[in-house]
């Protein structure tokens, strides 16, 4: 890429936005794979749900969600957050300088300057999150941000479709 390509991209600061349309998965199931693969590639996360409970279950299910390894993880509430390669919040700090932001149960999104990319994930059988969902795309599109749809297809795989 040109010089000038990265210059301009450092000066936009502006992340790059995928909306993930759960269909055939739970978010249970999803996430903790989507956070691995983040980690795997050199990257921090900041995991953000709507409320406390759904942020308390996910730092449990991320100790357990595979019988053969775990995800290294805490919560903001925890000792030592800027030492978290994975940290969930309901709050919309990033204590732990992550390039990446998971939002999840229709939560509310921080300014995204300061990240890479932002991740919305919502159950498509949710109609509230549905909607949600959509005011967040209006929102990430009218603010510059390059947004990406991905749907789930019946095997579990994601195809883009916007």
């Amino acid at each position: 890429r040109p010089a000038g390509a990265r210059q301009l991209r450092g000066l936009s600061r502006l992340a790059e936005v995928l909306f993930y349309h759960l269909t055939e998965s739970t978010l249970e199931e999803a996430l903790p794979g989507l956070l691995e693969r983040s980690v795997a590639r050199g990257s921090r996360a900041v995991g953000q749900a709507g409320v406390e409970e759904l942020g308390d279950a996910l730092d449990q299910h991320l100790w357990t969600f595979r019988d053969d390894s775990f995800l290294a993880h805490a919560t903001d509430r925890e000792p030592h957050p800027a030492e978290q390669p994975v940290l969930l919040t309901t709050g919309q700090g990033n204590a732990n300088a992550a390039q990446i932001r998971f939002l999840v149960d229709g939560a509310e999104p921080p300014d995204l300057a300061g990240y890479a990319r932002a991740v919305f994930l919502f159950d498509g059988h949710d109609a509230a999150q549905v909607e949600a969902a959509r005011g967040h795309w209006k929102r990430m599109k009218a603010a510059g941000h390059g947004v990406t749809y991905w749907q789930q297809t019946p095997d579990r795989r994601w195809e883009r479709k916007a």
